[in-house]
């Protein structure tokens, strides 16, 4: 048996502080999340952010969760925005990804559409889910924003994943 904080298997063992941060986002990015993109109408017309930190909440009610960074410039426009979207990509949307990161085009030359509640959707992502907002939680240097599904869309096909700093897509053994 191992005790306690004794590298095995050439890990590194380390406390997550500032002096650790690379470490720490290495670690995190040993987890492989699917990728999306969290649309909002904000004072100036809709607004787009990419977003890996999406997770399902509870099935009944239906609930889903994602973190905006308090640094970010759109922040506020999503802590306030009391109905959202949340599109999760496909493997083939790696640009639609990159238009919604800091710098990118956004919804400039992009179709879109308002749902009944005003919140922007961007037609043939691989699956949608339309939020209202629920409940905020402070989560350190991110919000937790917990969002009720009013309506869901999907179709078939395979997801964008991230890890490790890389897009890419899920491989199936067999």
């Amino acid at each position: 048996m191992i005790a306690g904080n004794v590298p095995s298997h050439g890990e590194h063992v380390f406390v997550p502080d500032a002096e650790n941060a690379r470490p720490f986002r290495n670690a995190l990015g040993s987890f492989t999340t699917g990728v999306t993109v969290v649309t909002a109408m904000g004072p100036e017309g809709p607004t787009g952010m990419t977003v890996n930190s999406f997770a399902s909440v509870s099935l009944d009610p239906p609930l889903v969760l994602w973190s905006p960074a308090k640094s970010s410039a759109r922040h506020g426009i999503y802590t306030d925005a009391e109905h959202y979207v949340i599109h999760v990509l496909g493997a083939d949307q790696h640009d639609l990804s990159a238009r919604f990161t800091r710098g990118g085009a956004g919804f400039d030359g992009l179709p879109w559409y308002e749902n009944g509640e005003g919140a922007p959707i961007i037609p043939g992502t691989l699956a949608r889910f339309e939020c209202a907002r629920s409940t905020l939680h402070d989560a350190g240097d991110h919000t937790i924003v917990i969002g009720r599904v009013l309506r869901a869309a999907h179709r078939e096909g395979d997801p964008l994943c991230f890890s490790r700093g890389s897009f890419g897509r899920f491989a199936l053994n067999g």
